[in-house]
């Protein structure tokens, strides 16, 4: 990963020679000619970007102008500009409050920024009403097809751009402002553009919504109709493959070349590895309330193993302790252990989180609250669990790498077949959230919340510098494929988080 420092072109530079017949070092400076860039056998004259909120520039749980500009296919389409691209146009929102309405209702929030205000950096919309009505759409063609909370199934989907659809829940509010008419699909508006490149990243929010919501979804493998899915279900990976392969045939129908990439693995976004699993601290007292509070669930436990019922493995799993200390974890409903026909779930449904838990980053806001205002005991996460929903569990983790791992061969093997280039951007999450990416300045890029510089506030999508990281890797594909010598951007020219 350091090779970033190696993509980028720096200018300026010095003659410095030695003569053999004297010792004068000639410092003159070399007179400046310019630099020619090469296409090689790509035509990069007319760039369409086809995907869901990571093409479209989503940042900080919204889209607005500041974040569209700086997605990762403008930066690309700047570097096509110096080898003959053309405008690169976008749907941008009416301001950088990234909200908006239907009908003059809101709709959709504001993005987020890190207010200091209480001592505690905390993130927090930005205070104001947006100028985004939905129904106001655009007129003309645009070259950022990115939609956000597009799955793949719905770049082929007409009326997925439906105003009327947006409030019946039916249709994309995105992609209501730039749709071509009612009953387009994104796909189509892309390929009507006849683009001569293009490129494709989707198939993200196949898993993400189930993994946000904490697996409180379905998984659908072995479901082929994508019309019965839920918006937080798991594609099946062979709809996924049916519809990918028809998204390429129809990009490249008319000879264009392009790039796809593939899906990070969801365990490398801040969203899910921010909240620790052992958040609670307790001291003696309460510790020895708790304990007690337990004793009978845990007699239970003891009971069922003693008849049989179920393993001492899993009355080690579900048994509840507690100890005075800073690192208590919190007690969680997880059914899906053990299924005992004919005795109450409840007997068995609790036990504490493990690191091997994904406690999503919304669970910070109910941990330690009361599910009982009126009752002080009544505390989210210790004396009354967390709902599945706050917690991805090792067996959601595996649907949804599984899931994850069908869909990377896929788009590997039809990237092959296609002759596309290919960006693997879940080697490249894998990396920053593992090590860390050097910068041209020597800082170190990572995958903390707030001060890692490559995720924006909402714990999944990049920050603008995060984005830059990725069109340097997307830039660096597309040369290798097509022997272009486009020179990449700086990340260091862009913010790893908006200030306010």
């Amino acid at each position: 990963m350091k090779k970033l420092l190696s993509l980028l072109v720096f200018s300026g530079l010095l003659l410095i020679s030695c003569s053999d017949d004297d010792d004068i070092i000639d410092i003159t400076p070399m007179e400046e000619v310019p630099v020619v860039y090469t296409s090689g056998s790509a035509d990069f004259s007319n760039y369409v970007a086809v995907g869901n909120s990571l093409t479209a520039g989503y940042s900080d749980s919204a889209l607005f102008i500041d974040g569209q500009n700086a997605s990762f296919p403008n930066m690309l389409a700047s570097n096509f500009a110096l080898v003959g691209g053309g405008d690169f146009s976008i749907p941008l929102m009416a301001d950088n409050f990234g909200g908006a309405t239907l009908g003059g209702q809101p709709i959709l929030g504001n993005r987020l920024f890190l207010d200091f205000t209480s001592g505690t950096p905390t993130p927090t919309p930005v205070s104001g009403t947006g100028t985004t009505e939905i129904s106001n759409t655009l007129s003309g063609s645009f070259n950022n097809m990115g939609v956000p909370g597009a799955k793949s199934y719905h770049l082929t989907a007409p009326g997925y751009g439906s105003v009327a659809g947006v409030a019946l829940g039916l249709a994309n509010p995105y992609y209501a402002r730039f749709a071509s008419a009612s009953d387009a699909t994104i796909i189509g508006d892309a390929i009507s553009q006849n683009p001569t490149f293009f490129s494709l990243w989707i198939g993200n929010n196949d898993i993400l919504g189930f993994a946000t919501s904490g697996g409180d979804g379905v998984d659908q493998t072995g479901n082929f109709n994508p019309a019965t899915y839920g918006s937080n279900d798991i594609s099946d990976p062979n709809v996924f493959a049916g519809v990918y392969d028809g998204l390429l045939q129809a990009l490249t129908a008319n000879g264009a070349k392009g790039v796809v990439a593939n899906i990070p693995d969801i365990s490398t976004l801040p969203y899910f590895t921010t909240v620790p699993h052992n958040p609670v601290p307790l001291d003696a007292a309460t510790a020895n309330l708790l304990n007690g509070a337990y004793a009978a669930y845990n007699g239970g436990l003891a009971q069922l193993q003693g008849l049989g019922a179920i393993s001492a493995d899993e009355l080690a799993q579900r048994t509840i302790s507690f100890v005075a200390g800073e690192t208590n974890a919190v007690v969680l409903i997880d059914e899906d252990l053990t299924n005992l026909t004919g005795f109450n779930p409840a007997l068995i449904n609790m036990r504490q989180a493990t690191a091997d838990d994904l406690l999503v980053f919304t669970s910070q806001t109910i941990i330690g609250t009361l599910a009982n205002p009126a009752d002080p005991t009544s505390i989210h996460g210790v004396a009354v669990p967390l709902a599945d929903k706050w917690v991805l569990t090792p067996e959601e983790q595996l649907a949804v790498k599984t899931a994850q791992t069908a869909y990377n061969q896929t788009i590997e093997a039809l990237a092959q077949q296609y002759g596309l280039a290919f960006v693997d951007a879940e080697g490249l999450m894998t990396e920053t959230a593992e090590n860390g990416l050097q910068l041209p300045d020597g800082s170190i890029l990572t995958s903390t919340y707030g001060t890692g510089g490559a995720f924006s506030l909402d714990g999944v999508h990049p920050s603008p510098r995060g984005y830059a990281i990725l069109a340097i890797f997307f830039i660096d594909a597309i040369n290798t494929t097509y022997g272009s010598d486009l020179p990449g951007v700086n990340p260091l020219d862009y913010t790893g988080l908006y200030i306010n």
